[in-house]
């Protein structure tokens, strides 16, 4: 199987944008209503989701720029980080069960973690696949004197 087009990483990075956004916004917006450790005030939860969203949001932008221009090191990288977006949310499970989430809380927790898990199997993807062709690269195509 070859390495995902750039289509299907840009969806993948669409939707992880777009779907986080739900979340991080309603936590934000509704921080009293996600049960967090006692050390995490209020406070501390809006600003960090002030600060994560943007920046794992723009790695997925520059994962998706760096794959469309054949930056596939570069563009794995940006991407995995990205996918922390979405597997962050996860973490409102290790203080609180998911009955202590409200529904809307839930579902946008799940939906986080699942459009996390796609990304990061998007990049993982690409990154076997890529090996896979490197390995089956014609004699002298492999060598190290060509430029990229």
């Amino acid at each position: 199987m070859g390495p995902p087009s750039n289509r299907t990483v840009g969806i993948a990075v669409g939707a992880l944008i777009s779907l986080t956004l739900f979340h991080f916004t309603d936590n934000f917006v509704n921080v009293e209503d996600y049960p967090r450790p006692g050390w995490q005030s209020a406070t501390f939860i809006q600003v960090g989701a002030l600060i994560t969203w943007p920046l794992f949001a723009a790695f997925g932008v520059l994962g998706y720029r760096r794959y469309r221009e054949g930056r596939f090191p570069q563009a794995h990288i940006y991407l995995i980080g990205s996918s922390y977006l979405g597997l962050i949310s996860l973490l409102h499970f290790t203080s609180a069960s998911p009955d202590e989430l409200t529904t809307r809380g839930l579902v946008s927790v799940l939906i986080d973690g699942v459009v996390g898990a796609a990304l990061l199997g998007v990049a993982l993807w690409s990154i076997l696949a890529r090996r896979g062709q490197a390995g089956t690269a014609p004699a002298g195509a492999a060598s190290g004197g060509g430029s990229r």
